[in-house]
């Protein structure tokens, strides 16, 4: 039986039924429910709409509802329309007339907004609990590699050397800007719409201040009509997980190139490879591919939802069941996702000797001998069309630049050294730069910062 049928005279079609029932879906929500029921019928005792024997009864059976449901022994009836419906039916089931007045005061509407809510609040917490991990994996291993150091690259080309470390700390603190997002929605969403009902609160003493504080909130809402029509905080926390997502899949592309023969900086542990069904030899990072594959599904449902609330009037439309689906699935993919390119990164082997040898040709020192000329007081626009021009003959006749930078009369032999392997790296000095002596402070910055997030979490601190 619906909650609503008693409007009607007959039942409603079965295709109704089947195209409106957001069960299948929403059923994860039953925890957040029933934390929601908990508190609404606290505040309904607290008002005097349900004596102690009948608030006992009802709090009694919803206990009763979420034992059931953790042991897997709930069984849901075929009129259940969603999971309010089934706990609401099973709770008047157990408790009898009392159960029947659980929803005293609450609409569906301010109840699965609620329900929304908390569940964002715990699981964007989940996720960036998770990014943390992910990011202490690259702390990890930026540390482990020392004063290694590979190519840099602007638009594909190779620039200039940079540390390894440098190069994995720049995903670290893109993944940290990630968690700030995640936390500042999470932050704003922190506010309880029970007690809205439908649309324009009710005229029975509820006690919306006191609900949303045994919910944990930090607030309840101010305006009804927008309570129950909100969504902005689905959008928001959708935009922050996509681009999240964007984040993963730049790592994904660059795990994909490195392990490429090609290019060999890394190499993939059986454990987090695939094969070939045809070709012996292969070994493919199809995880590194799907967190990259990922990113446009993610984005997708940024745009689906968005695209579903920009022409709603107020206040609560059925349309609004649009936004769980792409919540429950951005949370899902992006979970599955960091643990697999954790476990990944993780276990791979750097190669620091094949990204050493492509890092060490002599033209990624150019803008060195370039400075070396300004440190001489040569005006820069100057020393670059020097330094141009000789690693232009340099790549056209075949002769070697460090022999031409030796023979320059503004150069010399002192110039012609700075193109020794391991030397450009060296001279990135500057603050958040990507030699050893920044790079050192920005470990211990990165690693304080992770300390910082783990707080904030409440998690421990990484070792």
């Amino acid at each position: 039986m619906t909650l609503w049928q008693g409007r009607f005279a007959g039942r409603p079609h079965e295709a109704l039924l089947a195209f409106t029932a957001s069960l299948p879906f929403d059923r994860r929500l039953a925890a957040d429910d029933l934390a929601g029921s908990r508190a609404h019928v606290r505040g309904l005792g607290r008002a005097g709409l349900l004596d102690d024997d009948e608030a006992a009864a009802v709090v009694a059976a919803l206990d009763a509802v979420e034992i059931e449901l953790a042991e897997g022994s709930f069984t849901f009836a075929p009129d259940d329309e969603d999971v309010h419906t089934a706990v609401e039916r099973r709770v008047t089931e157990l408790a009898g007339p009392a159960g029947a007045k659980l929803h005293t005061g609450r609409s569906r509407n301010d109840q699965v907004a609620t329900d929304l809510r908390l569940w964002c609040k715990r699981e964007l917490a989940a996720v960036a609990g998770t990014v943390v991990d992910l990011q202490a994996v690259l702390l990890g291993r930026a540390a482990e590699v020392g004063d290694a150091y590979l190519p840099g690259y602007t638009h594909l080309q190779r620039a200039q050397p940079v540390l390894v470390a440098h190069h994995l700390l720049a995903h670290g603190w893109a993944l940290a800007r990630d968690v700030d997002r995640l936390l500042d929605a999470r932050r704003r969403l922190d506010v309880c719409p029970l007690g809205a009902g439908a649309l324009a609160g009710s005229s029975l003493p509820l006690d919306p201040d006191g609900v949303a504080a045994d919910l944990g909130f930090a607030g309840r809402f101010e305006n009804s009509l927008d309570a129950v029509s909100d969504r902005d905080f689905a959008a928001e926390s959708l935009f922050a997980l996509a681009l999240l997502g964007v984040h993963l899949s730049r790592l994904g592309e660059e795990v994909v190139w490195w392990a490429s023969e090609e290019v060999g900086f890394l190499r993939l542990d059986d454990a987090w490879a695939t094969g070939s069904s045809m070709l012996p030899q292969k070994k493919n990072p199809d995880v590194a591919e799907l967190a990259r594959g990922k990113a446009g599904r993610l984005v997708g449902h940024v745009t689906a939802v968005l695209t579903t609330l920009k022409g709603l009037p107020l206040a609560y439309n059925r349309d609004l069941q649009e936004t769980q689906e792409p919540l429950f699935d951005a949370v899902d993919q992006l979970r599955l996702a960091l643990a697999a390119l954790a476990g990944l990164l993780a276990s791979a082997t750097v190669r620091t000797d094949r990204m050493a040898r492509a890092a060490d040709g002599p033209t990624g020192a150019a803008v060195d001998l370039a400075e070396h000329l300004v440190e001489a007081g040569t005006p820069f626009r100057e020393a670059h069309a020097v330094v141009a021009d000789l690693v232009r003959r340099s790549l056209e006749a075949g002769e070697d630049l460090a022999d031409l930078v030796a023979a320059h009369p503004d150069l010399g032999p002192a110039a012609a050294a700075l193109l020794a392997p391991g030397v450009a790296v060296t001279r990135r000095t500057t603050p958040g730069g990507a030699g050893p002596a920044p790079v050192a402070v920005q470990m211990e910055r990165f690693r304080a910062r992770l300390a910082d997030d783990r707080q904030r979490l409440d998690g421990p601190a990484p070792a």
